[in-house]
């Protein structure tokens, strides 16, 4: 029964977290914390194990989802190694960290992080794009399939120092750096919305090799539920990103804000009580 479970799981991580380009993490710790421990599916589940289980579901997620990317071109694979170099510190001290959480702990910190990036998603519509960052950093460029050329770009430094936050958060909660990376590519950053998604996925993909070596190397891997996961998540991914291709990604984060609103709001109170 839970193998059938992570597999639908995972399956709807992998669309919402390619579509998005957030990772699917935001979905999988709390569906299988819940499933696991509310529902007893899952036997000793712990934050260590699905962090574990879901940085190894985020290898196949990005791989899917860059694949499926590259073939319409919109994989910025310069910025991704850049942004690759500032996460590498980020998730080892997050995994690190990680180790030291306890169920409660797990689940508040989780839980106020989900609500923040919830807040994230609800303001990034009403907030203006700065050009500080274009015009104090490396320039690039992208031809639209109509021929218009976007401009975009951003300070190294900064990249670097922005991305050790996302990798983080994404060794200490198991969940792609996504969730605070696309906004940041788009309002600060300015790229174009669907070159965004792309890199972020890309850069997903290299984040979660370096993820899963820590979490692999302290043991918090579960390998007998890799597998469904793996499945699932790559299936997903596909799925996500053919979608991302045809719809606008705006469709989903709406009803995406309102899940980690109510995903934070649950996981805070299992925290406290």
């Amino acid at each position: 029964m839970e193998f059938f479970l992570l597999v639908i799981i995972a399956l709807f991580s992998g669309v919402i977290g390619s579509v998005v380009g957030l990772g699917g993490g935001v979905i999988l710790v709390p569906a299988t914390l819940f499933i696991g421990n509310n529902l007893g599916y899952i036997p000793n589940i712990t934050p260590q194990s699905v962090v574990g289980l879901s940085v190894i579901m985020m290898i196949f997620i990005g791989l899917s989802s860059t694949l499926s990317y590259m073939k319409s071109k919109t994989v910025d694979y310069k910025s991704g190694l850049i942004f690759f170099i500032g996460s590498i510190p980020g998730t080892m001290m997050g995994a690190w960290i990680n180790k030291g959480l306890d169920l409660p702990s797990f689940n508040l910190y989780f839980g106020i992080w989900l609500i923040i990036l919830s807040f994230i998603l609800f303001v990034r519509d009403k907030l203006k794009p700065i050009s500080w960052f274009v015009d104090n950093g490396i320039k690039r460029e992208f031809i639209e399939p109509d021929g218009t050329k976007q401009v975009y770009g951003y300070p190294i430094w900064f990249a670097i120092l922005l991305t050790f936050i996302v990798g983080l958060t994404s060794g200490l909660f198991g969940i792609g750096g996504g969730s605070l990376l696309v906004p940041a590519m788009l309002l600060l950053f300015q790229f174009p919305p669907h070159v965004a998604v792309a890199t972020s996925m890309f850069m997903v993909f290299l984040t979660s090799l370096a993820n899963s070596a820590s979490h692999i190397y302290l043991g918090n891997v579960p390998w007998i539920y890799t597998l469904p996961v793996i499945i699932g998540a790559y299936i997903g991914a596909k799925i996500g990103a053919s979608l991302n291709k045809k719809m606008k990604s705006e469709t989903l984060v709406i009803a995406l804000r309102i899940i980690l609103l109510l995903l934070g709001i649950r996981s805070i109170l299992d925290g406290l009580f």
